[in-house]
């Protein structure tokens, strides 16, 4: 006679696979906080459940299947978490007053440690918590997505599931998963860079232009950050609703918005976030560094092509970072 498996097998199988489960309801949520609200969920769903767990599927495939449902019923009664630029034009006057919009859901950045992001290939979970996968840019696309087909884009595209196992998961037949499928793709494909594009470390030329983007903005070098960012660059920061597009634009804004007014007034921390370089953003005050906000970089080519500006004091936490920085740096 078989034993039957115990909560504390459970306990011991299951928590090696929180950081992966993680990373996939962060794709589906949109927000690291709910992600972790549903990992939660998903946990003690899976906890309750588990004696009843028969092994016709692995168990990380369980876990998925619980957390999908789990996520899909959350997002039932949640609005979709945007940035800036899912909402509109880019602003036109970078010089004119910045509105927020405290009551938007906003999309929020995940730290890489959280997620997994750039795993080893012999990690197991290396294909779901990809740089690729987690990227902001691909966060902020499925966000357009209802949240059915999120779901069944994700599980298709991202954990390369069949489509029955797809089905059973939603709870759809295999011809209605076609059907999403190939609706999300094609939306998905006007938003965002495709699922398979490579996602590589930053190049030695990257690195050195990434030094210099932190030297203009600590330095309050302004002239000098118009040359870092492409031609069409994008600058956004929720939750102010505008954003902006263009190297003038962008540093027309920081002229005249940014609250540095020169040199050793921002520090920028280094951080990972999305399999992106990331900094916490310190700004002087009464000789004070206190948290400012989260900075994620897309570089394009060789020059930065996007930069999320976060505002939500909550993320410095998240990112284990202090609210005051008090590195040697600041003196």
């Amino acid at each position: 006679m078989t034993d039957k498996p115990t909560n504390e097998d459970f306990l011991r199988l299951a928590d090696p696979m929180r950081r992966e489960l993680l990373a996939h309801c962060y794709r589906m949520m949109g927000s690291v906080h709910d992600a972790e609200d549903q990992v939660q969920e998903t946990y003690l769903r899976a906890w309750r459940a588990y004696d009843g767990f028969e092994g016709r599927s692995s168990l990380r495939t369980w876990l998925y299947r619980i957390a999908t449902t789990t996520c899909l019923t959350a997002l039932d009664n949640r609005s979709r978490r945007p940035l800036p630029t899912g909402l509109g034009a880019p602003s036109t006057e970078a010089s004119a007053p910045l509105a927020q919009d405290g009551e938007v859901p906003w999309l929020e950045p995940a730290p890489d440690a959280m997620t997994g992001a750039g795993a080893g290939a012999d990690d197991p979970a290396a294909v779901v918590t990809s740089r690729e996968s987690v990227r902001l840019a691909l966060i902020a696309a499925l966000q357009h997505l209802p949240p059915r087909q999120r779901a069944v884009l994700v599980l298709r595209d991202v954990l390369r599931w069949k489509a029955a196992e797809v089905a059973e998961a939603v709870g759809i037949s295999t011809a209605a998963v076609n059907s999403i499928l190939q609706r999300a793709r094609a939306q998905l494909s006007e938003v965002s860079p495709h699922l398979d594009d490579p996602v590589e470390p930053l190049t030695t030329e990257q690195r050195a232009h990434l030094e210099r983007y932190v030297a203009a903005f600590e330095n309050y070098d302004v002239d000098g950050l118009v040359h870092l960012f492409t031609e069409d660059a994008i600058w956004e920061m929720p939750p102010f609703v505008g954003w902006y597009q263009g190297p003038e634009a962008i540093a027309e804004l920081t002229r005249i918005h940014c609250p540095a007014q020169g040199p050793g007034d921002l520090k920028l921390v280094p951080i990972a976030a999305n399999g992106q370089p990331a900094f916490a953003v310190y700004h002087r005050a009464d000789g004070v560094y206190g948290q400012f906000a989260i900075m994620v970089v897309t570089f394009s080519g060789d020059r930065v092509g996007h930069v999320g500006m976060f505002f939500e004091e909550s993320l410095f936490e998240t990112f284990g970072m202090p609210a005051k920085w008090e590195g040697s740096e600041t003196k």
